[in-house]
């Protein structure tokens, strides 16, 4: 079985998590700042291609009505030019609204301090991306 790596990306920082070989669980795996749109996706190649990932979920931040918004239409694009770097894997777009709040609150409910909630908070939410894709297939 082959990995699925979840995303989300941020104008300040991405976090990224993969599944299980089973493709039952998430895990995070890292959170870095965004230098720029080319080394955001250099990095993504390098852990789809470190996980062997068949397929790369990213969070599409859609409002809260469904529609899309500037920020949906620009992870569409970026989804796009991943898709050209990454051409032999599956590039899927996925709801992520509310999962920052969901990652908080799960990182509030696990004691886990403002000050390091800051620093894990995106990976957390690539993680709950991950999950909600993974429960949902």
């Amino acid at each position: 079985m082959s990995r699925i790596l979840g995303l989300d990306v941020g104008e300040r920082r991405t976090g990224i998590a993969v599944s299980d070989p089973f493709g039952w669980t998430a895990q995070g795996v890292e959170v870095w700042k965004s230098v720029s749109r080319e080394a955001d996706i250099e990095r993504i190649v390098h852990w789809a291609q470190e996980y062997d990932a068949a397929t790369v979920v990213i969070g599409l931040p859609l409002n809260m009505d469904g529609s899309r918004g500037p920020r949906a239409q620009w992870m569409e694009a970026f989804a796009q030019e991943l898709g050209e770097r990454l051409p032999d894997r599956e590039i899927v777009l996925h709801d992520e609204r509310l999962s920052t709040v969901q990652a908080e609150r799960s990182l509030i409910a696990g004691g886990v301090r403002r000050a390091k909630r800051r620093t894990v908070i995106d990976k957390m939410a690539a993680v709950v991306i991950l999950q909600s894709y993974l429960d949902a297939r």
